[in-house]
């Protein structure tokens, strides 16, 4: 039987087990989980099924909206299995059962005997094999049915019963725990489509989130989802490109049956990349029908308050209900499209599940109704404080084409967020007859969708507008915003060479386009790693350059000019140009120059300025709603935080960049923030971590053969090399990061682990490469003066200096008074270990032994555990006894024993934590009494301070 797998639910999945593992021991529970149609719930049933013991008694049932109306339907499916059992219960209980499951129906007296019946036959079953009972769409069964089945789920804690339910719309079930399941995040949507799409020898059971494999033939699994035709086929086609995966995962919404229904529908020529991607699911989507079939019982009013808010996702539950009420309708008609799971209804407004949700809602509707629904909320609308949205409104009602009305959109846009702005100006479009007219308006509207965070959107919008883009302004617009959303996601390569093209193209009619086309042109060379290339990006923006430039060019010349001399190697020179950004970028306060200026503070070793401009980039950008400008902004934060020696810091700000890239669709600047968060864990000797985040970093293809993440990775993999003592492969690594000889590769990620790799080749004997990594090094760091940067080219030198040198140990003095100067703390420790070893192997232990208690001291403080280990080590060697690091609790406790131990830590008691964790009181003091025994404690006080 396969077991399929399901991506992005190992902790509802580690919930399911453990109440599994709870009630084989005789500790039964219940789960409710909670989640939107198609969400991957009856999957999580099934692999609960599909993974239980041998001999286990399964029993299924799943409402039926057809059947809600029939008393004791569902209870009927789900006993159907066992009613042979009925008669070992207590007569009265008997009786009560058989009549409900035969259709006779149960009297008011009878009803706790009856539910009592249905947890006794339960409980007997559990006494000879655990039960596991799953409740598929709980909400839809018959009212009697739930009664009872609820009665039993907040009573099984003392028999070996495992009950689960779903739901999609509101199910009150109280003192039953609930897992509310969200959509799946990009990676693990984009890892289901890989696993429908590429793997071989799948039918429909073999589905990793919807069809799994059949619990059993002891049970009966009342109505299990259909076979998702078309996956056999599956196999056979060819391998599928990240940009695909990732266009539908966006596409699906994290929805796994959306995700499905979408592979499913995809033709040779899409998965091969020769036909364009659907924009939406098929017409004949699974997904689709069940929603449809939703859609066709509500009755009229309430489909018409579903149109209502499905028209305007601006509109809140104030405005429905002025909506609802200025057209004549009760709002508790909408109800019933609550409870159906079709739509919520809360504090920050009105909620579809999914996008596809309300495109029904809308789209479902005849063309009249929805053009009622337009008119109706622009009358609502106040003309002056909602302009915007009034104006939308008017244009989705209008006939036809109407310069009057595109013209509003298009003056309204200018005072509204970006989203709602790119939205009018593609309506005004619509209205525009004149065809240079309408393809400006997309442009803009593209620009909008772009910095809104819709590079999916973005790209449409530019599309459409390229055949009528004869002005030329108008498609060197189209062409250079093509090229920015080219470079961020997708071939950065092949972006730096249409925008140096469009850059010469336009240098001689709209030069400050070509200026912005040479800006994101050096952006592409930086990424790419293709920094011989940056010299033309220079000379190109030298000869555009005049003495009156305003500002907002003034620092794209200057920024060019800097980072050009720096790239060259002549740091001195490139310390005016660099300055004057930083100068112009806090002048101008908007989030580009911010993030240039920030970006240039880096290069000048001004880490706080640095981390400043950055700060300040990401709230301009917020506040502005430029999201697309938040993964560079933040990015410069994260290198500068690292500069700073905050290493908890940058792995927080990449990990927010990380999350802002995918969101707007920058999958280039998600891998950096995905291999800077590899470098991270890898300095602070988590292993583990860093290869996960390096296996999750996704680029697109054509990035270039030394792109930015990759190089990074290839720094983080040396440090890992060089902890794990070989040092050879960490000076290879990061030699390749960037080739002297012909300047390709990545200088600056080369520069930052220059003090690696002179500590690795040391250590390997291979002198000549380290004396040539630090040359370029040392002529950074002189130009800058940074205090920080300074100590480790003087630690860099005091190892290339002969062992037991007065060089050597003044040279180590040096960059320890240099430290005390900056703030890398974690970079001083080991200056501290690397001064001790030197000390100790020149047979000075007693001063050695100074220098290695400091350095242990602060890898403990920094919870750098690999670091201390080595500075332990050091410190025995030259003679001290050094007690064993006390006992950790992560290396000792299971992943759930350390959730309980924290949350105990936290205040909670152990009923509180049983309730959170959906575990009985029982199963946590069990562990409680294991956590002390393998921390070796007594006392709860004790217990935190192991933690801490």
């Amino acid at each position: 039987m396969h077991i399929p797998r399901l991506r992005g639910r190992d902790r509802e999945q580690q919930a399911i087990a453990q109440l599994q593992a709870g009630a084989a021991g005789g500790l039964g529970a219940a789960l409710l989980l909670h989640g939107d149609l198609g969400g991957g719930k009856t999957a999580l049933l099934r692999h609960a099924a599909a993974t239980t013991p041998d001999g286990t008694v399964r029993l299924w049932a799943t409402g039926l909206d057809e059947e809600s109306d029939l008393p004791y339907a569902g209870l009927q499916s789900l006993l159907q299995p066992v009613v042979d059992r009925i008669a070992d219960l207590p007569a009265h209980q008997a009786r009560a059962l058989t009549r409900a499951l035969s259709g006779e129906g149960c009297a008011a007296d009878d009803r706790l005997a009856l539910s009592m019946a249905v947890l006794t036959l339960l409980a007997t079953l559990g006494r000879e094999h655990p039960v596991l009972c799953c409740v598929d769409d709980a909400d839809a069964l018959d009212r009697p049915s739930l009664d009872a089945i609820a009665f039993t789920a907040r009573r099984v804690g003392a028999h070996r019963v495992t009950l689960l339910l779903t739901a999609t719309g509101d199910l009150p079930l109280n003192g039953v725990p609930r897992v509310a399941l969200g959509p799946l995040d990009p990676a693990s949507g984009r890892a289901m489509l890989a696993d429908l799409l590429h793997e071989s020898g799948r039918t429909g059971d073999g589905h990793p989130q919807w069809t799994p494999a059949d619990p059993g033939t002891r049970t009966t699994t009342g109505t299990a989802p259909a076979d998702a035709a078309g996956l056999g086929d599956l196999a056979r086609r060819a391998t599928v490109g990240d940009e695909v995966l990732a266009a539908l995962a966006a596409l699906g919404g994290g929805n796994p049956r959306a995700l499905t229904d979408l592979a499913v529908s995809l033709s040779d020529s899409q998965l091969a990349g020769e036909a364009p991607l659907p924009t939406r699911l098929p017409v004949d989507s699974a997904l689709l029908r069940t929603y449809r079939a939703r859609l066709d019982r509500l009755a009229p009013d309430t489909r018409w308050l579903l149109l209502l808010a499905a028209a305007d996702e601006e509109t809140d539950a104030a405005g429905l209900m002025r909506a609802a009420h200025s057209s004549g309708v009760d709002i508790a008609a909408l109800t019933p499209a609550e409870r159906g799971g079709l739509v919520r209804v809360s504090r920050g407004g009105i909620v579809f599940p999914q996008p596809i949700a309300r495109a029904l809602a809308y789209e479902e509707a005849p063309l009249a109704q929805r053009r009622a629904a337009h008119l109706h909320l622009a009358q609502i609308l106040d003309a002056d404080t909602e302009r915007l949205r009034r104006a939308v409104h008017l244009a989705a009602a209008a006939h036809g084409p109407d310069a009057e009305l595109a013209e509003e959109l298009e003056e309204a846009a200018t005072g509204g967020g970006y989203s709602r702005a790119s939205t009018a100006l593609e309506h005004a479009a619509q209205l525009t007859t004149e065809p240079g007219g309408a393809a400006h308006r997309l442009v803009t509207a593209a620009r909008y969708a772009w910095q809104s965070g819709s590079a999916g959107r973005a790209r449409s919008l530019l599309r459409r507008a390229r055949p009528a883009a004869r002005d030329r302004v108008v498609s060197a617009e189209s062409e250079v915003l093509s090229g920015e959303i080219e470079l961020r996601a997708g071939a950065t390569a092949n972006a730096a060479e249409s925008l140096l093209t469009i850059a010469d193209r336009l240098a001689g009619s709209e030069r400050e386009l070509a200026v912005l086309a040479l800006m994101r042109a050096g952006e592409a060379v930086c990424f790419s790693g293709d920094y011989p290339r940056y010299a033309e990006v220079a000379s190109r923006a030298a000869a555009l350059r005049r003495p009156d430039d305003p500002p907002e060019l003034e620092v794209v010349f200057e920024h060019i000019a800097g980072f050009a001399y720096t790239f060259g190697g002549r740091h001195h020179r490139a310390i005016r140009p660099l300055r004057r950004v930083v100068e112009l970028g806090e002048i101008l306060d908007s989030a580009a120059p911010l993030t240039c200026a920030s970006a240039a503070a880096l290069l000048l070793a001004d880490d706080v300025g640095a981390h400043r401009l950055a700060a300040r980039a990401v709230e301009v950008a917020r506040d502005s709603g430029d999201v697309s400008a938040l993964p560079l902004a933040l990015e410069m934060t994260a290198y500068a935080e690292y500069w700073l020696g905050r290493y908890d810091a940058a792995a927080a700000t990449s990990l927010h960049g990380l999350r802002a890239a995918r969101a707007c669709g920058q999958g280039n600047y998600a891998g950096d923030h995905q291999a800077m968060l590899a470098v991270l864990c890898a300095i602070r000797g988590d292993r583990e971590q860093a290869l996960r985040h390096i296996r999750d970093i996704e680029v697109a293809p054509g990035t270039g053969q030394v792109n930015r993440p990759k190089a990074l990775s290839q720094w983080a993999l040396a440090v890992l090399d060089l902890i794990a003592g070989r040092p050879a492969d960490t000076v290879a690594r990061i030699a390749a990061i960037a080739c002297p000889v012909t300047g390709r590769g990545h200088i600056v990620v080369q520069a930052m682990a220059t003090p690696w790799l002179v500590e690795a080749a040391v250590r390997a004997d291979d002198r000549e490469q380290a004396v040539a990594a630090l040359a370029g090094f040392d002529l950074w760091a002189s130009s800058t003066g940074d205090p920080v940067r300074r100590a480790l080219s003087a630690r860099c030198h005091a190892l290339l200096a002969p062992r037991g040198s007065a060089e050597a140990e003044e040279h180590f003095q040096q960059a320890l008074a240099l430290h005390l100067a900056g703030e890398a703390d974690f970079e001083q420790a080991r200056t501290e270990l690397l001064y001790g070893q030197e000390l100790r192997r020149a047979r000075r232990p007693r001063d050695a032994r100074e220098h290695l208690h400091r350095a242990l001291e602060t890898f403990t403080q920094l919870d750098a555990p690999a670091w201390a280990d080595q500075a332990r080590a050091e410190l025995r060697a030259a003679g001290e006894a050094v007690d064993a690091p006390a006992v950790r609790a992560a290396d000792v406790l299971t992943a759930q024993q350390l959730q309980i131990a924290r949350l105990v830590c936290d205040g909670a008691t152990n009923r509180e934590v049983a309730a959170q964790l959906f575990l009985s009181p029982r199963t946590v003091d069990h562990h409680m009494r294991n956590i002390f025994a393998r921390l070796n404690i007594r006392s709860r006080i004790e217990l935190a301070k192991a933690l801490t």
